[in-house]
Formats: structure tokens, sequence, C-alpha cells
């Protein structure tokens, strides 16, 4: 298979490194375009097998699968240029832009009554980079072997799922959104952890083992977070008051507040 992205800027170039990592794409099979030549020597530095161009229609020749991986104001102009070199009873099209809905994507390339497209719309994070990336799929005119082809692919750069495209921006503030406010809160306990006295670097350390424990006990449980919290919240304890002095300051409410402030719905 071949894959082509455009787009070369932070989560075009992890998608690129996070793919050279599985077993469906070497970097031999992937091209990429991008107008920064400084984000395109990055990719090369990364993996001199990848193709690179500043040429949108010499890096969607020969794909199977074409990447949009672009800000939402240029996928207009971007599939105004390409469209006329897919061919779409071949080539696949996957827009991972934000607020872009896969009917404005079939308005933008179904310009031909000959050809349908296959068109699907993915919300990762950055952590594809890393093959650690939450990434939600909706679909228009794909096979069940087309959608479980996509799925297969970017379930190798961490999870992924197929949801209802009525559900994509609520999952992109949990994931996309989301890894932001979890490095949010990664930054404030190491915060805390220095000011109670422990070194910045080894305050980060902590807080980070402490989440990956957290996260392989649920994983290995089932459990709902709250009965995990139970175990370690012990009657007149000190973790209950801390727990409390954080839902008093509107530590669940923030979340969530913030959580829906970044829904598009």
């Amino acid at each position: 298979m071949k894959i082509s992205i455009i787009g070369a800027g932070n989560i075009g170039g992890a998608i690129a490194h996070g793919l050279t990592k599985g077993s469906f794409f070497k970097g031999t099979d992937i091209t990429i375009s991008d107008v920064s030549e400084k984000n395109l020597q990055n990719i090369i530095n990364m993996n001199t097998g990848i193709h690179c161009t500043v040429s949108n229609r010499e890096c969607v020749q020969g794909a199977d699968l074409v990447v949009l991986a672009v800000k939402p104001w240029m996928v207009d102009s971007i599939a105004a240029e390409i469209r006329d070199t897919l061919d779409y009873n071949k080539q696949i099209v996957l827009c991972i832009a934000a607020g872009v809905p896969l009917e404005k994507l079939r308005n933008l390339f179904s310009h031909s009554k000959e050809q349908v497209p296959t068109l699907f719309r993915m919300i990762p994070n950055t952590a594809i980079d890393v093959l650690e990336s939450f990434s939600c799929i909706s679909s228009w005119n794909a096979t069940e072997e087309q959608e479980k082809l996509i799925v297969d692919i970017f379930g190798e750069l961490g999870k992924a799922m197929l949801v209802p495209e009525s559900q994509l921006n609520a999952f992109m503030s949990l994931s996309s959104c989301g890894i932001a406010y979890a490095f949010r809160y990664i930054r404030a306990a190491s915060e805390g952890g220095v000011e109670m006295g422990i070194n910045a670097d080894v305050a980060k350390e902590v807080v980070l083992q402490t989440l990956k424990g957290a996260i392989a006990l649920l994983e290995a449980s089932g459990n709902h977070p709250e009965a995990e919290i139970d175990k370690v919240t012990t009657a007149g304890g000190i973790t209950i008051k801390g727990l409390n002095e954080m839902e008093h300051a509107g530590f669940t409410s923030t979340v969530i507040r913030g959580l829906k402030a970044s829904y598009l719905g």
C-alpha cells in the first residue's frame, strides 16, 4: 500500500512518524507534501525514506490512501487542487481537519457523476507519534472492508474506533483536545510537587508514573474510577481531604466545563 499525507506540520508529521513504526507502511511507501521547506526537512531528518514534495498533485499520485492533515480553512483550496488528479475507484480520502463534516467533503470531492469518492473523517491526537493515540473515525460511501482497513491501520498507532459522525466532535473534545488537558494536569501536579520541596524533574517523573499506574489499574480491573478512589480514601485520611479541597475549588465541574467549551456541537 501507498499513503500520501498533505500537510507536514505537527499532526501530519506525527502521523508519518507513527506509520513508519506500524506494519502497513515502510518509509518508502509514504509521500508527504507541504509548502514549508522547514517542515519537509523535519520529515527527512526523521526518515530519509519518506518522499517529500511541495506539490500536492504530485503527492497524491499513486496513493491508495490520501490524508488531508491541514487546517480546516485550507481544505477547500486543497480539494479544488487535487480532486481532478484523484481516481476514486482506487483512492480513499481521509480528512483530519477539525469541524469539516462529511457532507462538505462530499460537496468538495463529488465533482463527477462517474466517480463517487470514498471519504473518511478521523480525529487523532498527537500521541499518534508514539503509537498511543485514540483515533475516532467516521466514513461515507465506504465498504465494511474499507472501514476495517482504516481502523486497522490507525489501530496500530494506538486505539481506533468507528463512531457516528454526530459524536465525532464530542470524541474530539475528549481525546484530541483532551491530551492538552492531561498535560495541564501533569504540569499543575508537578508544580505542586516543586512547592512541597521536590526537584522539578523528579516531581514530573513521579506524576507520570502515578498516571501510568492509575491507567494500568483501570485497564486491568475494568473498575469505575470511583471504585479505585475508594481503595485509597480511608476515613479521616489525607487523601479524602485533598480530594474534597479540589472539589471545593470546582475540579470536576471545571473539567466538564472545559470539555464542553471545546465541543463544536
